[in-house]
């Protein structure tokens, strides 16, 4: 099987790194998928849940990150995801995140609520 090496970068630490055969994620064009022999690209990442379908010796899986701004650039089966900020689903704690949200409802914060719906898309995209 194909595939592609991955690293999802945050601007404080490395998030997630490994094999996968397909990344999906959205940019200002649009969402994007990305699969061993792509094109090479490099796009302006927007704020919502990057898939990652993981290969390796166990098999595949899913690794679902909440990502806010950042960069996506692909060459040489080499997809780099340089993030704002980035967040592991299981690293989202939900019920802090439904408080966000809620909060940002109330006070009328356009940019809380979008990263707040994020993270519980991210939660809700693993599971």
């Amino acid at each position: 099987m194909a595939e592609l090496h991955v690293e999802l970068v945050a601007a404080d630490r490395k998030v997630w790194s490994g094999e996968a055969s397909l990344v999906v994620a959205r940019t200002s064009s649009g969402d994007i998928g990305v699969m061993p022999g792509h094109q090479p690209l490099l796009g302006v990442l927007e704020s919502g849940p990057v898939t990652i379908r993981t290969t390796g010796e166990s098999g595949g899986g899913t690794v679902v990150a909440a990502v806010h701004g950042g960069f996506i650039s692909f060459a040489d089966n080499k997809l780099s995801l340089l993030a704002e900020i980035a967040e592991l689903s299981e690293e989202i704690d939900v019920q802090r995140a439904e408080r966000a949200l809620e909060r940002a409802k109330s006070e009328a914060d356009a940019a809380a609520e979008r990263r707040a719906e994020v993270r519980l898309r991210a939660v809700a995209g693993a599971r």
